[in-house]
Formats: structure tokens, sequence, C-alpha cells
């Protein structure tokens, strides 16, 4: 099986809001993103992250999708749509410190968001009639698979650089797993 991850384009942020679950628009123009990108057309499955910002591109497409849940960026609580340096000192420093096993106020911390994330990718990879699915979600989704693919320690997950509107490809194939491309 050969699966597309792509994480969704850019998003209009200027105030550098703190967003996960929360809907936040895409950057005007977004169509005009949506018509660069590397998309194929010959998928037997796709799946999208129900947050807007993912689903648009499946809607241009015209594709025929399902959404997962499980698909979402991390929950950030009360921290959600706030500017970062709104958010008080003594709620983000514990996670700044420990964003593995402390939550956001109010959300969920790393853990919690992986075992959503590992519980979509073991039932995705277990279905034997899919050849290829394209999968549209966010950077942290992406990087929670890639760690599970590759095994690397989960602290280091944000050293992967996941750019907006590109594609991770990994193959999988009697459980041995081979990444293709990253950001392409």
């Amino acid at each position: 099986m050969e699966i597309h991850l792509i994480r969704h384009t850019a998003v209009e942020n200027p105030e550098n809001l703190c967003y996960g679950f929360a809907e936040i628009p895409l950057r005007k123009g977004y169509t005009e993103d949506f018509k660069t990108l590397d998309i194929d057309k010959d998928y037997d499955m796709i799946i999208s992250s129900p947050s807007q910002r993912c689903h648009l591109l499946a809607d241009f497409l015209k594709f025929d999708y399902q959404t997962d849940e499980r698909l979402r960026e991390m929950n950030f609580g009360n921290w959600e749509m706030k500017k970062w340096t709104d958010i008080p000192e003594e709620e983000i420093n514990p996670w700044y410190k420990d964003f593995i096993y402390v939550n956001a106020s109010g959300g969920e911390n790393l853990l919690e968001m992986q075992a959503r994330v590992v519980s979509f990718w073991n039932e995705l990879i277990e279905k034997k009639e899919t050849n290829k699915a394209l999968i549209i979600t966010h950077a942290g989704v992406i990087r929670l698979i890639l760690q599970t693919v590759l095994q690397f320690p989960l602290e280091n997950m944000f050293s992967i650089q996941i750019d907006y509107g590109k594609k991770v490809i990994i193959d999988v194939n009697e459980g041995i797993f081979s990444v293709k491309k990253m950001n392409v």
C-alpha cells in the first residue's frame, strides 16, 4: 500500500495564534495554493481531518472522501485561538518543558494525541484492499505517523519539517515501512 500524507495549505494567522482543534481559515487565495499541489487522481481511499482547512482541499478536488476525528491536530484546549504570548507562563512553561506528558490547559498532551493517531494508522495499514490512500491532515499528525514508522524518540518529533501543502509518501509492504518521499 502506498500512503500519501498531505498537510493542509498555509493558514491566515498574522497574530501567531495557538490553534489545533480550532477552525482557522486558510490564507487568502487558497484555491491558487491548491492548484500548485502535487496530487494524484488514482486513490482507492481518501480520508481527511474534519478541520475545514483540510477538507476544503478534498472538496476543491471533488474527491469522494471520509473524515476521521483522529486526524485532527493537537487539542490545545483553553489556549486555542489565543496569542502564544498571551498564554499565562504558569500554564505554558510546564507544557514547554514536557509537552509529552503535560496537557495543554483543558486540552491534550502528546501521548493522548499519539494514541488516537496510532489507532487510525493501525486501522489504515490493515486495509488489504487499499493500494493507494490519500490522508489530508496536519503537521502534528504526520510527524506522529513518521515517529510510529521510524521509531525515533517522541521528543524529537518537532525536528521534522512538514511544509504546508506538501506530501510525505510511505510505502507499506507486508509490515515493512519505507518513507519514499518527504515534502514533495
